[in-house]
């Protein structure tokens, strides 16, 4: 009689080579299906200004691959909104990583009057709508002078509801006695932040900080609210100079911009994507 234990133990049966032809190809299928905005995107910008874009050009033989290079030559300002969307969503990110990383520490490792209510509040202003603080906000920076500028940009979402529960779960999630350990050897409260627990939260600080940037990256109505002047705007704002020209849409134009503005998101998504996964499913260990 075979062993519970020992049968369990045993590698599992490696799968057919119909079954792994069959999820490759499904799994081929279901990208080129996500990819599909993308691929359309590119497929028109190559495709000249025409009125009839399709997804398959015509002729393969007239796309224009200079047409990403003529962008830049149109609107040598694209590179300034590039330049902007850049500082602010770095700004926001930082802003967002080191607040985070500090009201969780004290929400996970320290006990006091109101920690519970704090928790709450925290949480609670992630059921509050982006829409209900848009107004607020803007008369607040309009009072002190910080339109068109990046304090007006940045200040606003230096502070995240969501990334103090992200950091606070996963602080929650290592040994309580690294704590313990560290105050009876010596080491302060700051320090034991410093050189213990955000090496260790490499991970969830990761996590937050790519969907921080990449948040940033695309806000629109924010900026386009903040910002009046050409040279202030940022790119999801500034490329819909992109949608009319000469009194019509000339589509390859616009499409070429928008990929040039998405590609170092997409460059930052596929470089974080696995801390963005390991981060966001460990912090779910402990609550």
């Amino acid at each position: 009689m075979i062993d519970t234990a020992d049968r369990r133990e045993r590698p599992p049966v490696p799968h057919s080579l119909p079954y792994n032809t069959m999820v490759y190809a499904l799994l081929i299928i279901a990208a080129i299906v996500l990819m599909s905005p993308l691929l359309f995107a590119l497929s028109i910008s190559v495709q000249g200004p025409t009125m009839d874009p399709r997804f398959i050009p015509r002729d393969l033989t007239t796309l224009d691959f200079a047409i990403f290079a003529r962008v830049f030559e149109d609107e040598p300002i694209i590179s300034r909104w590039i330049l902007n969307s850049f500082v602010v969503a770095s700004g926001v990110t930082l802003g967002v990583v080191v607040t985070s990383a500090l009201f969780a520490y004290v929400l996970a490792y320290f006990s006091f009057p109101g920690k519970a209510l704090l928790l709450f509040v925290a949480l609670g202003s992630l059921m509050v709508p982006f829409e209900a603080t848009l107004i607020p906000n803007y008369l607040l920076v309009a009072s002190w002078g910080w339109t068109n500028s990046y304090q007006g940009l940045i200040l606003p979402f230096i502070a995240s509801g969501f990334g103090i529960f992200l950091m606070r779960q996963y602080f929650l999630t290592l040994p309580r006695e690294l704590y313990d350990a560290a105050l009876v050897d010596g080491c302060s409260r700051f320090r034991y932040l410093w050189m213990i627990l955000l090496p260790l939260s490499r991970p969830a600080i990761a996590t937050l900080a790519v969907y921080t940037f990449l948040s940033t990256w695309n806000q629109f109505y924010w900026p386009l609210l903040v910002t009046s002047a050409t040279e202030w705007r940022t790119t999801q704002v500034g490329i819909t100079i992109f949608r009319n020209f000469e009194g019509g849409v000339v589509y390859n134009t616009q499409m070429a911009a928008t990929l040039i503005v998405m590609l170092p998101t997409l460059v930052l998504l596929v470089l974080g994507q696995r801390q963005l996964v390991s981060g966001l499913t460990s912090g779910a260990l402990k609550g």
